[in-house]
């Protein structure tokens, strides 16, 4: 297995990146697609992700159990993309939640780190096929003023790394741009 982690901020070109390659790659594609519908700026993102994939990649959204998804997918000769760890990592940190929790209160939810280990445990382990990882890059602006955003920023830099570490490759794209900061270039 290789495993290729794609970093960028909003908008950065990563996931039309992630998108080239699994297209260059000439292998059988699954897309596993973490984001969450829950209102209309959201479906038009997810809209916009839906009509740029080709017709023959299977698509599989979860929004939970990436770890579980991405066994299930990754076979020999099988290309997975996972679009995104951001959002997944959101899902996981507001899981039950129907609002925004009082920052005050706010504790991760059990199936955080359960899942969070699931999958660093898998990515120990080696999968069959090769897997594309997309994350936003969150760390590199001000310090957000919110106790939940400041926290989502902490764990979301903490993910990165930790997949960055088990990555045999790791790309930042800023403007469209790829910088290969770990492995072989792309």
């Amino acid at each position: 297995m290789a495993c290729t982690l794609i970093l960028g901020g909003a908008r950065s070109g990563k996931s039309a990146l992630a998108e080239r390659l699994a297209q260059e790659s000439g292998r059988e594609v699954s897309y596993i697609a973490t984001a969450q519908a829950r209102d209309g700026e959201m479906r038009a993102r997810v809209q916009h992700h839906r009509a740029r994939r080709p017709a023959g990649w299977q698509t599989v959204e979860e929004p939970l159990l990436l770890a579980e998804a991405v066994q299930r997918a990754c076979t020999a000769g099988r290309l997975v993309l996972v679009d995104c760890l951001t959002l997944w990592l959101t899902n996981l940190m507001l899981d039950g939640a129907m609002d925004v929790p009082d920052v005050g209160e706010f504790a991760l939810p059990p199936v955080f780190d359960t899942q969070r280990t699931a999958l660093l445990a898998l990515l120990d382990a080696g999968l069959s096929g090769d897997l594309l990882l997309v994350s936003n890059e969150v760390g590199m602006g001000i310090v957000p003023l919110g106790a939940l955003a400041r926290r989502f920023a902490d764990e979301a830099g903490r993910l990165n790394q930790a997949v960055a570490a088990r990555a045999e490759r790791v790309i930042l794209v800023a403007a469209g741009l790829p910088l290969t900061l770990k492995g072989p270039p792309c």
